[in-house]
């Protein structure tokens, strides 16, 4: 059994169950966790040997967390990063590398086309380690988190001219030193047919798809749309990552957003995890201790001149001295796309693959050490209060979330809105949310009933949750799991009927019956029609609407059969009250008692 490949499987679970909550306990992170769950595994104990097959395999969770991130981007905001995505991004990349190759070179590891390949290898950050770090920290908002991501993200794009770079470089004919002017113009054509792909024919396919109500279908599409994505990149020469980062992007407006980050999101901090683990599976034990004396110079050499350069860059770009820091000590690392770029050198003969390895334990080595880094730079600023940015990631995180977007819920919605208030709204009838569009109010796909697409609906920002569903038994399963997995949830609920009301009184903290206001406002109307003054009307309604309320609240502590002598207390008794147990009225979604009655 040992060395199959389920039993490899059982051991990077078990180290991650058994890892990742022990450091978190102890304050460390479950990135730091995950990667020594990899190295006891691997280096220490030598039970899993072959790491190449695992690391190549892992790197998919990079691929998934690229999407998410692409959803929780509007187009519109990542237009507005253009300016850190492609003027902070190259400055901190090009100088980094200028400075680095500079430090190879002097240091006589190779040769001076070696050395440039090396300086710009280690320019890269990890998009891995830093995203997981500023998710964990709840921090990716931040002025600092979105800076970091900006320039983390021209890193992924910079790997296209890195590896062209590595063709040039090595020796070939004047035809191979051609082939990367070709294979850019391929690259910004497959870009424009994935940006059209995603703009024309993605929504209508999850529309198409949501309409059957088959949910395992929804997940297949989602893996099919990542893994597509990424594969279409990956064949014109571009990573993985970007590609599934721009069908992220392309949905990240869709109703279908809030369901498919759901859906995806289970296999994405797998997957990651597993990256995190390969890492620290990888660490080549005999090379660090063959070379301890150069590693132990090496890493802190190059990590403190990029930290550096991004705190002087940064600093250039309007940023504060708090957060020019924190990014300086968050990216300061190598990066996983280093391990291609020395792979490809390398393969190339650039260097030999011994000083490939070298330089991928110098990469291990700096990752393992950026999760202390980040924690150091808060403790170096410990009363710096970060600002927030105002914009929220395509509704989520907003004051209100509305679940349920019925005829009951639309008229709520119109008086949040007119009252200055943000709203996440999410349904789960593609036909409704069709409608909604088509009256220009965006509504979100997602079954309210999920945990999942609570948390990424933005529940655990959300100031109050309206849950306005239509059936008692929905409406009653969402408020059981908002109440047990976000206890500090504020609940306002529209309740079916009086029953209804009374069994939701001790679990939120409103309701309100869909039809009580209206029948009042009604009632007040015919007496109106029949001559009464609207004073007087108004009166009776306020009347009945307080005596009704009283009742609720001694049949909720008493029972239904309680309070019934009010009926025959009130100076307003009208016959109808009464009446129902002779005959029973039906409304349009079923039957129900008359309001007043037991």
């Amino acid at each position: 059994m040992p060395g199959s490949l389920f039993y490899e499987v059982l051991l990077l679970l078990a180290g991650a169950v058994v890892a990742a909550p022990l450091f978190r306990k102890l304050g460390l992170g479950t990135v730091l966790g995950y990667l020594a769950a990899g190295i006891v595994i691997g280096p220490v104990l030598q039970r899993i040997i072959d790491t190449e097959e695992v690391l190549h395999f892992s790197e998919y969770g990079i691929v998934f967390l690229l999407f998410v991130i692409g959803l929780e981007l509007k187009p519109s905001r990542l237009w507005q990063m253009r300016g850190d995505v492609f003027g902070l991004g190259p400055a901190q990349v090009v100088l980094s590398g200028i400075l680095m190759s500079g430090l190879a070179y002097a240091a006589a590891v190779t040769d001076w086309r070696g050395s440039l390949v090396i300086g710009f290898g280690l320019a890269l950050s990890s998009t891995a380690f830093a995203m997981q770090i500023l998710t964990d920290a709840g921090e990716m908002s931040s002025r600092y988190g979105q800076r970091s991501f900006s320039i983390l993200l021209f890193q992924d794009l910079a790997i296209v001219p890195l590896l062209a770079l590595v063709t040039i470089l090595s020796p070939g004919t004047a035809e191979e030193a051609a082939t990367p002017l070709t294979d850019f113009a391929v690259a910004i054509g497959a870009i424009t047919a994935m940006v059209l792909a995603g703009r024309y024919l993605l929504t209508p396919m999850f529309q198409i798809i949501a309409s059957t109500g088959a949910r395992e279908v929804m997940i297949a599409a989602a893996l099919l749309v990542v893994l597509g994505s990424a594969a279409a990149m990956q064949a014109v020469g571009l990573s993985m990552a970007m590609g599934a980062f721009l069908s992220g992007v392309m949905l990240a407006e869709s109703s279908y957003r809030h369901e498919l980050e759901a859906d995806i999101e289970p296999f994405r901090g797998l997957l990651l995890a597993l990256f995190f683990m390969a890492v620290g599976l990888s660490v080549d034990v005999s090379v660090i201790l063959d070379n301890l004396l150069f590693i132990a110079l090496a890493v802190p050499i190059f990590m403190a001149v990029k930290a550096l350069v991004i705190y002087g860059v940064c600093r250039l770009w309007g940023s504060s001295h708090a957060d020019a820091v924190q990014i300086a000590f968050l990216l300061p690392q190598g990066g996983e796309f280093g391990f291609v770029l020395f792979t490809a050198a390398a393969s190339a003969g650039l260097f030999s693959s011994e000083t490939s390895s070298l330089l991928i334990s110098c990469v291990t080595l700096s990752m393992a050490l950026t999760p202390f880094g980040a924690r150091l730079s808060k403790r170096l600023m410990p009363k710096v209060a970060r600002e927030q940015l105002a914009e929220d990631y395509a509704g989520a995180g907003a004051d209100v979330l509305m679940i349920g977007f019925s005829r009951f819920g639309q008229i709520a919605a119109q008086i949040l809105l007119a009252g200055g208030r943000e709203v996440t709204v999410i349904d789960d009838s593609p036909d409704r949310i069709r409608q909604a569009a088509s009256f220009g109010f965006r509504i979100y796909f997602g079954d309210g009933t999920r945990r999942d697409v609570l948390i990424a609906s933005g529940i655990e920002r959300a100031k109050i949750v309206v849950v306005a569903t239509q059936k008692r038994e929905v409406t009653d399963r969402i408020v059981d799991l908002i109440s047990a997995d976000f206890p500090h949830a504020r609940l306002f609920v529209r309740s079916y009927d009086r029953l209804h009301s009374l069994s939701l009184r001790d679990r939120v903290e409103y309701e309100l019956r869909e039809t009580l206001e209206s029948g009042l406002l009604f009632g007040r109307r015919v007496l109106e029609g029949l001559g009464m003054s609207e004073a007087e009307a108004a009166d009776i309604g306020d009347d009945i609407r307080r005596r009704d309320e009283e009742r609720l609240r001694i049949q909720a502590a008493q029972g239904l059969g309680a309070g019934r002598e009010m009926l025959y207390n009130s100076p307003v008794r009208p016959e109808p009250l009464i009446k129902p147990k002779r005959v029973p009225v039906v409304d349009e979604e079923g039957s129900e008692p008359l309001e007043g009655t037991t």
